[in-house]
């Protein structure tokens, strides 16, 4: 299949860490107290299951990393960008970060207590998604539980330009109900499928869908 859109996300977002991203786009869970909630539920589940290891997919500079952990679970990044799996490592040198591709994850079948994606699955082209949500099943333990984080529509676009910087990103939007379906087709369990309105700096509806690979049968 052709990656060359792994090597352009790769790239673009190495301008980006480069380009101050982290300073102009700050995690503020303050003004959001759905998206609050939803993280914190997400937490209390992996929790229930036996609060195994959580990898934060597509960690960018390691905001959701470092709340993850302040939330009492054991989380760790992974990004397809070195440069910003770099500033997450700078920013937060006691947590963990690795360089890596979530449609190739770098991880043993069902290691981990829990896998969230915030807004990191858009840049993988629809058609792909199956492939995608299976290699997600695969590292999750049975149990495991998943959040996935999405602008909602059905628009794609492309960006030439970011803060100033030449890039070359692709995103999609995603709509909760189709998302859900397709985690079913690869093994999951729905728990939810949440569209909240846009907020402030919003344009679009924002989508969560959290899910859960099958418990072992007794």
């Amino acid at each position: 299949m052709d990656d060359a859109f792994l090597a352009a996300t790769r790239d673009s977002y190495d301008v980006l860490a480069a380009a101050g991203y982290a300073d102009r786009l700050p995690l503020d869970l303050d003004s959001k107290p759905l998206d609050r909630a939803l993280y914190g539920a997400f937490a209390d589940l992996v929790k229930a299951g036996g609060n195994g290891p959580v990898a934060d997919v597509g960690c960018g500079p390691g905001w959701m990393t470092a709340e993850l952990c302040r939330l009492g679970l054991g989380a760790f990044g992974i990004d397809l960008s070195p440069g910003m799996t770099g500033l997450a490592r700078s920013r937060y040198p006691d947590l963990r970060f690795e360089v890596g591709s979530m449609l190739a994850l770098d991880l043993a079948d069902g290691v981990l207590g829990g896998l969230l994606a915030t807004y990191s699955i858009i840049h993988v082209p629809w058609e792909r998604r199956p492939e995608l949500f299976t290699e997600f099943l695969r590292v999750l333990a049975p149990g495991g539980q998943l959040m996935l984080v999405f602008q909602v529509g059905d628009e794609r676009g492309h960006r030439t330009e970011a803060f100033g910087k030449p890039v070359c990103l692709d995103w999609y939007r995603q709509r909760p109900g189709e998302v859900a379906e397709l985690l079913r087709d690869a093994g999951f369990d729905v728990w939810a499928e949440i569209l909240r309105q846009p907020g402030a700096g919003e344009k679009v509806p924002q989508g969560y869908v959290l899910a859960r690979k099958p418990p072992a049968a007794p």
